[in-house]
Formats: C-alpha cells, sequence, structure tokens
C-alpha cells in the first residue's frame, strides 16, 4: 500500500502554503513520530552537520532535538516552489537547560515524491542568543496569527 500525504506536486501557492503550514503544525507539536510521517520511509536529511536517512534516524533525531531544545515554538514562512519542490525560511525560539533563550533560523529546500512524502530535506540553521524578553515565538500559531515574515 502506497502512503499518500496530500497536497501532492506539481504544486501551484495555495498547495505549497498548505504543505508549509502543515509541517509548521506537525513540528510545533514536538511528536517525533507524527513528524516522520510526513517523510518518505527512506527520506534523506540533511540538517546542519547531521545527515540522516529514512524515518527511524528521523525519530531519533528529533527525539534527541526536543530533549534539550525546551518550549520550542516554530514558523515556517514559504520562499519558493516549483514542480515538486518547495523552499521555506523559518524561526523557531527554544530555550536549553541553563534557561538560555535561543532564536534559530535558515532555509530549508524540500523535494516531494508524487504522493506527496517528503523524500529529501536540506536545511542550513545559524542559532542567535535572546534575552527571555525579546522573544517573538510564544507557541504554535494561533488560527487567527497573521502571517508573519521570518526576518
Amino acid at each position: 500500500m502506497t502512503e499518500d500525504r496530500p497536497p501532492r506536486p506539481p504544486f501551484t501557492r495555495d498547495t505549497a502554503l498548505a504543505k508549509v503550514r502543515a509541517a509548521e503544525d506537525a513540528w510545533n507539536s514536538r511528536d517525533p513520530q507524527r513528524v516522520a510521517l510526513a517523510y518518505t520511509p527512506d527520506s534523506v536529511w540533511r540538517n546542519r552537520d547531521a545527515f540522516l536517512t529514512g524515518r527511524a534516524e528521523i525519530v531519533a533525531f528529533l527525539t534527541a532535538k526536543w530533549a534539550r531544545e525546551h518550549e520550542y515554538a516554530l514558523r515556517k514562512d514559504l520562499w519558493a516552489f516549483d514542480g515538486d519542490r518547495i523552499a521555506v525560511r523559518f524561526q523557531y525560539e527554544w530555550h536549553d537547560d541553563e534557561g538560555q533563550w535561543w532564536r534559530s533560523h535558515g532555509n530549508e529546500l524540500w523535494e516531494f515524491d508524487a504522493h506527496g512524502l517528503m523524500r529529501r530535506r536540506e536545511a542550513s540553521i545559524d542559532d542567535v542568543r535572546i534575552d527571555a524578553a525579546d522573544r517573538r515565538i510564544l507557541g504554535p500559531r494561533q488560527d487567527d496569527e497573521p502571517e508573519l515574515p521570518v526576518r
């Protein structure tokens, strides 16, 4: 049985926006199993300096990530799309075990199979120390929250 994860390519602006929002919602759940279901079983990732293949490695990576990145909250912004590819800019905020807040930001390149599962993800990410008073992302996006361009 083939898994299906609409919307499927080729993407339009509306379907690319829907895919980005679905990814944001899934990542904000901080549920590694839920997030991994959006990827092909043999999905290939580059995340900073980590190279992963397959859902089991994705789940292990995300489990470790969210064990150290407390109160993680993410925003994704569609940058470009074409055919089976989407590019996004993103920011997320979190604090470490010592209570230091961080804003992580970067770019992701996504490639999808015909069923709408992501088969490739490449992420470049930088981290900036911030004060708690400088936080801009205070939790998952609310339904009435306007789109915020990633700065």
